[in-house]
């Protein structure tokens, strides 16, 4: 058995993503007075704009999730500001002109099955016609984006975020 440079031993250890996604961030705060406040000023001094902000809070702490105009600039701020954050997939997906927008894409999703682990509105329109839209996170993505892509749901990038 080798190791090393000369195991040749080929593999893939990640895979592409399949669906339109964005990022956010989930970042760590102590519970505590103006903790929110600062996180926000991180941003609001650059050109990087919140697009969605929800809170879950705890005794102890806070996670905050996040989603900025712009991810790559987004985790730089974090980083440079040190906070403790991680990151992880969303679908961002434009609600549909009905009565019932959230009805028909959570009738969408469990009619293919996919569990729902939490969703929340943003706070600006998204793309150049400034639609509204809703993040969801959920235990399937690529089945969840063929699910609402069948079903005529317009599912939106992180470059859709910058316009």
């Amino acid at each position: 058995m080798s190791f090393g440079d000369e195991a040749g031993v080929e593999f893939e250890t990640s895979r592409g993503r399949d669906w339109p996604s964005v990022r956010q961030f989930n970042v760590f705060l102590a519970n505590r007075m103006g903790a929110l406040l600062e996180l926000v000023r991180k941003f609001e001094s650059t050109d990087v704009r919140v697009v969605s902000l929800t809170v879950v809070e705890t005794a102890d702490c806070a996670i905050i999730r996040l989603v900025p105009s712009d991810y790559e600039r987004g985790y730089e701020v974090l980083t440079a500001a040190k906070y403790p954050f991680t990151e992880s997939d969303l679908l961002v997906v434009k609600l549909p002109d009905d009565d019932r927008p959230l009805l028909t894409i959570t009738k969408a999703l469990l009619s293919a099955e996919i569990d729902i682990c939490y969703m929340y509105p943003l706070l600006t329109g998204v793309g150049p016609l400034g639609n509204t839209a809703i993040a969801v996170h959920v235990d399937d993505f690529e089945a969840a984006a063929a699910a609402l892509e069948g079903n005529g749901f317009t599912l939106f990038t992180e470059n859709d975020l910058r316009e």
